[in-house]
């Protein structure tokens, strides 16, 4: 379990010990862009209203490094048809952009967010071959390792100075 790479369901089991509302519905969608043209999938919430909790269930549901069915076996998802055939069957890749504001400068953070990725998938798939670029050393962990890559990127618009009237409701 790395920290950006396949980061586990520790985040959502610490959820679901707490009072937890079922959003797994969210997954049925996820599930539904997989291998479609909507591929990449923007999922927005107003400030506290859960994306970093939505964004550990993704984790915990995709995360093929952990077995998360006791979690998800009584939310509305385990009804859904296709439940099983994605649950923790993917390598996750998850950043959540309000640790990354402290570990880099906002000029380095892209450059650190590459390196520090590189570095776990190299320790992850030691046969990795890493080249110049991100996108295609990621297209050669896909290649070694057979598996299709979930990124979950967790973004809070207010730490980016995100916060205008127009882009809040306000």
């Amino acid at each position: 379990m790395g920290v950006y790479l396949n980061p586990g369901n520790s985040g959502f089991v610490r959820i679901r010990n707490g009072v937890y509302v079922d959003k797994s519905g969210l997954i049925r969608l996820v599930n539904q862009t997989l291998d479609t043209p909507r591929c990449l999938t923007c999922i927005s919430r107003p400030r506290r209203f859960g994306k970093s909790f939505a964004a550990k269930m993704l984790c915990a549901y995709y995360d093929k490094t952990c077995d998360s069915s006791q979690l998800f076996g009584d939310l509305s998802i385990a009804c859904d048809a296709g439940y099983r055939e994605h649950l923790n069957q993917h390598d996750v890749i998850y950043l959540d952009m309000t640790g990354i504001i402290g570990e880099a400068a906002a000029g380095d953070r892209v450059a650190y967010v590459k390196r520090t990725v590189v570095r776990e998938l190299k320790e992850q798939y030691p046969q990795l071959e890493v080249v110049e670029g991100f996108v295609a050393t990621l297209a050669n962990a896909v290649e070694i390792t057979g598996n299709k890559f979930i990124m979950i990127i967790a973004f809070p618009m207010r730490r980016f100075g995100w916060n205008s009237p127009r882009l809040s409701g306000r």
